[in-house]
């Protein structure tokens, strides 16, 4: 096994992720590509698109900075020059771009990640200004909003929706015909994990239409592996290595965040690019501008990905680092979990320590909340389960129940464990009353 493929195997089993594609480019070149696909019901390989979340963002800005050198706006211009209907008119390109105009970070309205969106019109009467959290420039804070103002003000300036102007003058010039606005036939489906079931969930594949600007995209690791490279070195028809530059400059002392870019220290480098999230997806793509090595990663999970941490891992592969032993692959139980099963899994307490017991591998595993040790194996025997490994091998857990059958606590040679943390002066469930 390669560096890099010990490196893609590990993020999967440590994330627990159904799919995860991966790409690594040296000095501007592609050297590798692999995908780990656990999905039981699709075929994901390193060409399927993946969503990739808010490295949308960075497309928007590109395209905020072409109008900038092209004379057709400044950084420091209102929003509301060019959007005169928002609240946030007085809100500067510039902080829109870096995250300091002291927007909220999502707007009014359901979680726009998971819904289909709203016309521009609506987005904007929704979001009258009321929902401000700091004054312009106070501080960096996140703001999802900020980038589909920008996206609408990109599409007023060139006359055309915001998607049309991405692929005329980006993917077009770029040669990124991968990448789209809805999920194309081959594609990663989107799940989420149960944490203690270890079950698939599918999540939606929402069209978030005036969000869109921020985070809508879809797209391959050949595909990102050419915008990375992109932002190392420009394009004469597209934006200027000086621009770029520009833009991965930290805008405030304290924060990794230049204009439309985040600046992350990994691995002895400084790289520039962004991460990403959507339902069921997330996302990584960072590039060292003075070598134009770049690392994308893209995985089906709606979490566990890691994506700041994405960079360090495939360039120390490709550094030299010793490659590890074989790594187990994560793989999610079968649906359904077994009747006796399901209300067992969760959080439990032994006095005041904490515990989760999941369902893996057919069998119950029990780990400490405080530092994620494995503690306890159990294997179910019919309504019981019996320890196979820890303190408690060939010993019997007893779910003890209510008389209307709802699980009450656990039992396993006089432990007890509870749903929440028991008094010490209450009665213990199943044991002897406390002493005065």
């Amino acid at each position: 096994m390669s560096g890099h493929d010990d490196a893609l195997a590990s993020l999967q089993a440590a994330g627990r992720l159904p799919s995860v594609s991966a790409a690594v480019a040296r000095g501007g070149t592609p050297v590798w590509q692999g995908c780990l696909n656990v999905l039981p019901d699709r075929a994901v390989t390193s060409a399927s698109a993946y969503r990739i979340g808010s490295i949308t963002k960075t497309l928007t800005a590109v395209l905020v900075l072409q109008l900038r050198d092209e004379g057709r706006l400044a950084l420091d211009d209102p929003i509301g020059r060019f959007v005169p209907e928002t609240g946030y008119a007085s809100a500067t390109v510039h902080d829109l771009l870096a995250h300091t105009a002291g927007l909220q970070s999502e707007p009014v309205g359901a979680w726009w990640e998971r819904v289909d969106g709203g016309a521009v019109a609506e987005l904007l009467e929704a979001n009258d200004g009321s929902g401000r959290v700091a004054a312009a420039g106070e501080y960096y804070h996140y703001s999802n909003l900020g980038f589909a103002l920008l996206g609408e003000a990109v599409a007023r300036l060139r006359g055309a929706p915001w998607w049309q102007v991405v692929q005329s003058r980006l993917l077009a010039p770029l040669g990124m015909g991968a990448t789209s606005y809805d999920p194309p036939a081959d594609h990663a489906p989107g799940r989420s994990v149960d944490h203690f079931a270890h079950t698939l969930s599918a999540e939606p594949h929402s069209d978030t239409r005036a969000m869109a600007p921020a985070g809508q995209l879809w797209s391959t690791v050949g595909d990102l592996l050419v915008w990375a490279d992109f932002l190392a070195t420009g394009h004469p028809d597209v934006l200027a290595s000086a621009t770029l530059a520009e833009m991965a400059r930290p805008a405030t002392p304290a924060e990794a965040y230049g204009l439309g870019l985040r600046v992350l220290h990994a691995h002895g480098r400084t790289l520039v690019g962004h991460t990403g999230s959507m339902p069921g997806f997330q996302a990584s793509l960072f590039v060292d501008r003075s070598t134009r090595d770049a690392v994308v990663a893209l995985a089906d999970s709606t979490t566990g990905l890691g994506a700041e941490q994405v960079p360090s891992r495939f360039l120390a592969a490709g550094d030299g680092a010793p490659v590890a032993g074989p790594v187990t692959p994560w793989r999610p139980s079968p649906r359904p979990v077994p009747a006796t099963v399901g209300d067992v899994l969760g959080i439990w307490f032994w006095g005041h320590t904490g515990f989760s017991i999941e369902w893996r591998d057919a069998e119950l595993q029990v780990r400490d909340l405080r530092t994620g040790s494995l503690e306890e194996r159990l294997r179910p025997e019919g309504e019981v389960f019996v320890g196979t490994d820890g303190y408690h091998r060939g010993e019997t857990l007893y779910p003890r129940r209510r008389a209307d059958g709802s699980l009450s606590h656990l039992e396993c040679a006089t432990f007890v464990w509870t749903r929440t943390p028991y008094d010490p002066q209450a009665p213990i469930p199943g044991g002897p009353a406390p002493q005065a």
